[in-house]
């Protein structure tokens, strides 16, 4: 019993040293209070406006924050991307992540080499982003369209990390792929591929924000629909001339 106990009164403090330092906890309380509590609860229980955090892990606390995410300016169907508030730093994203990994553990800011495209297999992970992301973000990850007013984001501007943390954590719309469902090197491999594809040019002409065939089909569309009224404009005016 008293062993139980204690390895149960460790659990959080272990889970902050994975996170950062202890004194972080503290401290990432105290902002938590301040900033996140009217929304998530004053232990991160959740409320009718936001979901618990407890076991999302310092993962999620580093992509919400680091994307502007959260602190969420007005609840909707989806939080969209934005520059961080201006109390939001790397030191203090470090805190809050740490005291919310200490609530209840779950995924980890991932380090530098988990994350480095140099050290991923592009062409391996094109197959595994075609097989299993592009129905939603498309096959540049230029983003699309889903249901409830949600869509799945431009991943042009979201950092390796910030990939990564999406990918084991979920947000929003997004579903989790634990590692027994994509490897971290299969993850890294992903993340080579959609910095590899920011970086190609459209030989073909326009890329029209790569959003994908229905985009090129209604620009076709417009631009025949319009040839086609001027010609036969040209056509008209040619026979007025000639009576």
């Amino acid at each position: 019993m008293v062993y139980a106990a204690f390895v149960q009164a460790g659990k959080p403090a272990d889970a902050a040293l994975a996170a950062g330092k202890v004194d972080d906890v503290a401290e990432g309380k105290s902002l938590f209070v301040a900033h996140c509590s009217s929304c998530h609860g004053m232990n991160a229980e959740g409320t009718n406006t936001a979901p618990t955090l407890v076991g999302v892990g310092a993962a999620a606390v580093d992509f919400q924050m680091s994307t502007g995410r959260m602190p969420a300016a007005n609840p909707g169907p989806q939080a969209p991307r934005k520059p961080p508030a201006h109390w939001v730093t790397e030191e203090t994203t470090r805190q809050v992540a740490a005291y919310v990994q200490s609530l209840g553990g779950g995924p980890q800011v991932p380090g530098k080499e988990q994350v480095d495209p140099k050290l991923g297999d592009a062409g391996k992970g094109g197959e595994l982003f075609r097989a299993n992301c592009i129905q939603c973000h498309n096959w540049a990850g230029s983003g699309g369209a889903l249901t409830q007013g949600k869509y799945a984001p431009n991943l042009n501007e979201s950092s390796p990390t910030q990939i990564y943390e999406a990918m084991v954590t979920g947000p929003q719309a997004m579903p989790v792929f634990n590692d027994s469902t994509i490897t971290p090197e299969e993850k890294r491999s992903m993340i080579a591929y959609i910095t590899q594809v920011r970086e190609q040019k459209d030989p073909g002409g326009f890329g029209l924000g790569r959003i994908g065939p229905v985009t090129e089909g209604l620009v076709a569309f417009v631009v025949g629909i319009a040839a086609l009224a001027l010609a036969a404009i040209w056509i008209t005016a040619k026979k007025r001339q000639k009576s």
